[in-house]
Formats: structure tokens, sequence, C-alpha cells
């Protein structure tokens, strides 16, 4: 059985294929295989998710939604339900991009469009409250991660309940933690060079980069060293089942 649950929330025509893509880089990260981590593809808002009582820790993938939209659509209301529940269970968490404006809007902080960062290599700090947390030891104080997104959390107004994990020059708020069991990335910590030119490749139209630039950004990918932003997702994988 499954120990660790990985949850994708994509819909749409191409929803499966990402869903498929994004777990396969989950499990290229963490360095593990489908026997200790299952695939729960939230397609559609009829998609169940997957019961909590038997795993050991979840692991939520982006979404191509935004939470600064008004959430009325079924599709949209349905994420929200499945993402209350899975913070709710009291299961360590663990968000990539998406789920770390869910989190703060959760929390009641405010998301705004004031650091949006193209597709492709970020700069990411740790904070001194980073430095001591229990994914992030031994880890350098200053690394690099990829990502790409359109939103962000105000830091202003982030909710007493987060603590900052790291920052960034381009992006203030690059990873937090909600009590002693949720983490959250706005770097996609399961990506590799590969896994954002394919990424890229399904969200060529969603604003995430200027298409003028693809060529130029995927040939510079492999040029950075992404593994120490794989390496927390291996760290919470180790954290969940001891």
């Amino acid at each position: 059985m499954s120990k660790l649950l990985m949850v994708s929330l994509r819909n749409g025509e191409i929803g499966a294929d990402v869903a498929h893509a994004e777990y396969n880089d989950v499990l290229k990260a963490t360095k593990m295989d489908q026997t200790a981590i299952e695939l729960c593809h939230i397609s559609d808002e009829h998609a169940q998710l997957k019961s909590l009582d038997s795993v050991e820790g979840v692991i939520v993938g982006g979404c191509s939604l935004n939470v600064s939209d008004a959430h009325t659509s079924a599709w949209a209301q349905h994420v929200d339900a499945v993402l209350t529940e899975v913070v709710e269970s009291g299961k360590p968490v663990f968000f990539v991009c998406f789920g770390t404006s869910w989190l703060v809007h959760y929390l009641g902080g405010n998301i705004v469009h004031t650091h949006p960062e193209d597709s492709g290599p970020t700069q990411v700090s740790l904070s001194d409250a980073g430095k001591r947390d229990v994914l992030l030891q031994g880890f350098p104080g200053n690394f690099t991660a990829l990502t790409g997104h359109t939103e962000n959390p105000d830091e202003s107004t982030l909710p007493p309940s987060l603590e900052i994990l790291a920052v960034g020059n381009s992006c203030p708020v690059q990873m937090i933690r909600y009590g002693d069991h949720v983490w959250a990335t706005q770097f996609h910590a399961e990506m590799d060079a590969k896994a954002m030119q394919t990424r890229m490749d399904f969200f060529a139209n969603y604003g995430y980069f200027s298409p003028e630039d693809y060529d130029k950004i995927v040939k510079g990918l492999p040029l950075h060293d992404v593994s120490w932003a794989n390496r927390i997702l291996q760290s919470f994988t180790q954290y969940c089942v001891g």
C-alpha cells in the first residue's frame, strides 16, 4: 500500500496528460516509485479525494486556477473543498505553486499580482526560520529553483499563523509553513529542466512566459542546478515515512 498520496488538480482536455507528467516529476524528484506514492487525479468537480486515513502524507501539485479570480465555477469550488479537506486532515502536506496562494488565502491573507515570475530559474534564500525548519536541515542558504506563476501572496498581509521559510528578490514569498505539518513552495520543487519544458509545452498560452522567449528559456534550463529544490520534496517524504 502506498504511504504517500500525490493530489493533482488538473482538469480539461489536457488534464490527464498534465497530471501524469506532474506525477512522474514528483516520483523522479523524490526518488520514489508508484508503490510508495499513489496518484489521485482530481479531474473535475465530481472526482473524489481518496481517503487519507491510510496515508502518511500528501503532496499537492499545481493548478491552472488563479486564487485571485472569482471562485464561482463548480470546478473552483470543488478544488477549494478538496484542499480544505487535505489541510484539515492533520496529515503532513506539501503544496507546490498554486497551493502557496491557496493556503495564504485560506488563512485570510491577500493574493496579488505584484511579483509574477516567468517560467525559468529563480533564486531562493532561506530565512532564519527556514534554517531551523525540519525539512531544510543541511541546506545551503541560497539555491536555485524553477518557477512560473502570475500571482503571489502579499507579504504585508500574511496571516500570523504562517512562517516564511524562504524569500527571493523576484518574489518575496518563496516557501512558507503552516503550523508544524503544512509546507508550501511558490517555486516548483518537483521540476528539473525536462519537466519545466514539458509543462511549458502544456501551458504555452497561459501567460507564464512570452512565446517568443520559449527557445531561449528552454536552452538555458539545463544550465541551472535545481537539485536542492528537488531535495525539499525528498526531505518531506522522509519526514512522512520516517
